[in-house]
């Protein structure tokens, strides 16, 4: 007798899957058909693991790949997925279908990985747990509900819908600052080649005239000087600061201090603190709605926030909610959320649309979010014209200040 992983439909049209002990494949699908079943799917299991059997049947060619799988990709891939498991298609041939039309990388290695897993009797979430750096807790979790309600199209369509809408807002908030930077770093440019290259040759000109310099000519001559000698301290200044943050952040504490500092900024602050709201409601909403237990899904929301501060608030919550507490006190008690979002997650624990709430919570702040942006750049904008004007005028009236001086001499009686 040997041991036969299968996967077959109920009579709802779910996916099922399970192993029965036969002579043969046509006896292992009998056996299936006895349990009322409709199998797509019946693969001898090998020893040696789940992996082996469907790696004994075909041989794949791993390309060497390093970093992670983008989001916008794995985007992609889930809701494909979805499309094909919605369209009735075994889990274990979509799997397939989805890893040969990916580009060789890491991605696809992983794919590969989990089709194998899956046609070797695993479920789809205990394949995907076995690669955590892409397919994270939120990811694995809510393929287990889905797996649990029999409803795995529509969550992987709700995840999918889920990472497109972060990586929207997350690209939105980047190419926002991407010409305010340009402009920065252009007249940082136009300035540093102002000092070093034009300065120095008014200040051979007032040596050779023997002039005494004015306090803001001196100031820029002082200026020039230590840019010509010290000018490799200019880019280290910003990396010397990444590290120095970097080290800092390793730890709880620095972290926590480092996230308190960020909500704390003006407008900047503002911008963090909303993202995190926003981040924090629609990840749980998301969970909630995809049947995760609370308490597993404040765990999960905990490591998806991006700041300590919340992760903090999080785990108070969680631990109140433990004791028997509802959600939107212990909430209200942690002062990281407004009192609207309180009042929204009362109502939607009152009338059982507590997902509905939080996702509504979500889209809120997400267009908060975009206005605050929006105004940070009206307000970055002429700042950066101001700040390049008075730069340039210093420049422009230091160097010309002993100029008058020439003048009134040569014109004087």
């Amino acid at each position: 007798m040997a041991t036969f992983a299968y996967e077959a439909l109920d009579s709802r049209g779910r996916v099922v899957r399970g192993k029965v002990e036969a002579a043969s494949s046509a006896e292992a699908a009998a056996a299936v058909r006895r349990k009322s079943y409709s199998p797509t799917s019946v693969k001898e299991r090998h020893a040696g693991g789940p992996r082996a059997a469907a790696q004994g049947a075909r041989k794949r060619k791993k390309t060497i790949a390093f970093g992670r799988v983008r989001t916008k990709h794995l985007a992609t891939f889930t809701r494909q997925l979805s499309a094909l498991v919605e369209a009735g298609l075994p889990l274990a041939r979509s799997l397939k279908i989805l890893e040969e039309q990916q580009q060789p990388g890491l991605l696809r290695n992983q794919l590969g990985d989990v089709a194998d897993d899956v046609e070797g009797g695993s479920s789809l979430s205990q394949a995907l747990a076995r690669h955590p750096r892409t397919f994270d807790r939120l990811y694995v979790n809510m393929v287990r509900a889905g797996e649990a309600g029999g409803a795995l199209d529509d969550i992987l369509e709700r995840l999918a819908g889920f990472m497109e809408k972060s990586q929207r807002l997350r690209k939105q908030v980047l190419s926002a600052l991407i010409y305010p930077a340009a402009v920065l770093i252009a007249a940082a440019g136009v300035l540093a080649a102002m000092v070093v290259l034009v300065v120095p040759k008014f200040q051979e000109m007032f040596a050779d005239m023997r002039l005494a310099l004015p306090q803001m000519t001196q100031s820029l001559v002082n200026l020039s000087d230590w840019l010509e000698s010290w000018w490799f301290l200019i880019p280290l200044a910003p990396l010397g600061l990444y590290l120095a943050l970097r080290v800092v952040g390793a730890n709880r504490t620095g972290r926590y201090i480092l996230d308190t500092v960020k909500l704390k900024l003006p407008l900047f602050g503002t911008i963090v603190g909303k993202s995190a709201v926003s981040r924090f409601a629609r990840t749980l909403g998301t969970l909630i709605a995809s049947g995760v237990p609370i308490l597993e899904a404040l765990s999960i929301v905990r490591e998806a926030t991006g700041n300590a501060v919340f992760e903090h608030a999080i785990g108070r919550v969680h631990d109140s909610i433990r004791e028997g507490d509802c959600l939107a006190g212990p909430l209200g008690r942690t002062r990281v959320v407004d009192p609207m979002v309180v009042s929204m997650v009362d109502v939607g624990e009152e009338t059982g649309w507590l997902d509905k709430m939080l996702i509504k919570v979500a889209d809120i702040y997400d267009e908060d979010v975009d206005a605050l942006v929006r105004g940070l750049l009206s307000l970055i904008e002429p700042f950066l014209v101001i700040t390049l004007g008075v730069c340039v005028g210093f420049i422009v009236v230091a160097l010309f200040l002993p100029m008058v001086s020439i003048m009134t001499v040569i014109g004087g009686p």
